[in-house]
């Protein structure tokens, strides 16, 4: 009978040992795409308002962090990015920003640039949740070229997204140009970057495992898929011209499956 139990003992033994040396099963995870809070373009109130709400509402979700996609202000001076930096420090996960043309103007100077990085921060890096690489990119340097930036950033950026790949774990970029609208074939217009970049970019992502481009500017959903590659620019806080509610994307990443889903906000309360 104690030879059995031993026995028995030993079985269970092996076999917990062979379990916990399977395959380790990746967590999942959610983050949040905002768009365009833009203090100013919608109302300067009611924007701050709304920018409000979805901090709140936010934190109620608990992602693993908040995405910005540029355009933090409509002006950026010394109160608004005050403001801005006020109702942002209100989230309990960190918030990532991309700058917009609007924060470091559609032509950026160097005088813009060094006010953006004074005020706010880096205006391209990249970081790692999960062992997923996400890449905050400055599409302004997409845009045009400015000199002793462009060259830099564009340098980075492919060594980044080269240099990180992962077969196991995907990659996601994040910018304020979309890279395109409707086709990417289309010709540069105000809301889509230059042609020569966009095919370069588009390359990239699909060699390197990269899942989505997250964008905004275009202040209306879009959405498109190129070979498997989510790009999407979503609703804003501040003005949507396609008159969609206002709110936020949540994007959930397993090993399975990358997806995201639309969160209008709610009544709209009074900041006091």
């Amino acid at each position: 009978m104690i030879l059995r139990l031993k026995k028995l003992f030993l079985l269970v033994t092996l076999s917990t040992l062979t379990f916990s040396c399977g395959k380790k099963v990746e967590q999942a995870f959610s983050f949040v795409q905002l768009c365009d809070p833009q203090l100013g373009m919608g109302g300067y109130e009611h924007d701050k308002e709304t920018f409000a709400q979805a901090v709140e509402q936010i934190n109620e979700l608990n992602p693993d962090f908040v995405v910005i996609c540029g355009d933090l202000v409509h002006s950026p001076n010394d109160s608004s990015y005050k403001d801005f930096q006020e109702i942002m420090s209100g989230f309990t996960v960190p918030c990532h920003l991309a700058p917009g043309n609007h924060d470091i103007r559609k032509v950026p100077t160097a005088q813009t640039i060094a006010y953006y990085r004074n005020k706010i921060g880096k205006d391209y890096y990249h970081f790692k949740n999960k062992d997923h690489l996400f890449i905050i990119t400055n599409t302004q340097y997409w845009k045009c070229d400015v000199e002793n930036e462009s060259k830099l950033h564009n340098e980075w950026f492919e060594k980044t997204i080269k240099r990180k790949k992962s077969k196991r774990h995907s990659t996601f970029v994040i910018g304020h140009y979309p890279l395109y609208t409707e086709s990417p074939d289309e010709k540069e217009h105000n809301f889509n970057l230059p042609e020569p970049h966009r095919k370069q970019i588009l390359q990239l992502l699909k060699d390197n495992n990269a899942a989505a481009y997250l964008s905004g500017h275009t202040h209306k959903l879009t959405i498109n898929n190129y070979e498997d590659i989510e790009l999407v620019s979503g609703e804003t806080t501040s003005k949507n011209f396609d008159k969609r509610p206002f709110g936020y994307r949540v994007w959930t990443v397993d090993q399975n499956a990358v997806e995201h889903h639309f969160v209008p906000l709610k009544e709209i309360r009074k900041i006091q």
